[in-house]
């Protein structure tokens, strides 16, 4: 399988719409706060201000929406889940920043594993009150050494 990352285009906005509603439909301990079509409207959103790199393999099978140092989301279809391709967005963002900032909830505990494994150092506590679910969550970081 070839795996292509390039910034999205508008045709990808329905793709990657519903990788990140499946995920969110998909998780019990997530409240259900968004429709598909909120999340397309969301995913527009975020590739019309050019933050989204997709991974094509023919299809696209996950991306990321990075705005500077921001990472605003992560995902992976769950037919390719668990194949490096996480680790090859945040390779692709590290090659782009020297600095990386997210948050992550405090329930998915695969990512807190994922990004202490990529380097990201857990810089913060939060209770939810600032995010939309409204759940406890953990901010990570990652710097580039110093040469």
């Amino acid at each position: 399988m070839t795996e292509v990352i390039r910034n999205a285009y508008v045709k990808d906005i329905i793709p990657v719409a519903r990788i990140l509603h499946e995920w969110n439909s998909e998780t019990p301990w997530l409240p259900d706060l968004h429709s598909l079509k909120e999340t397309e409207e969301f995913a527009e959103m975020m590739i019309g201000r050019d933050w989204v790199s997709v991974i094509d393999t023919g299809d696209v099978v996950g991306f990321i929406a990075r705005d500077e140092s921001e990472i605003h989301a992560l995902y992976i279809a769950p037919h390719a889940a668990r194949r490096g391709m996480g680790q090859t967005l945040i390779c692709h963002a590290k090659a782009r920043s020297d600095v990386l900032n997210l948050w992550t909830f405090e329930r998915n505990v695969d990512a807190q594993k994922f990004y202490l494994s990529q380097g990201f150092d857990e810089v913060l506590r939060s209770d939810g009150s600032c995010n939309d679910e409204k759940l406890p969550d953990i901010r990570y970081a990652w710097q580039r050494a110093q040469r």
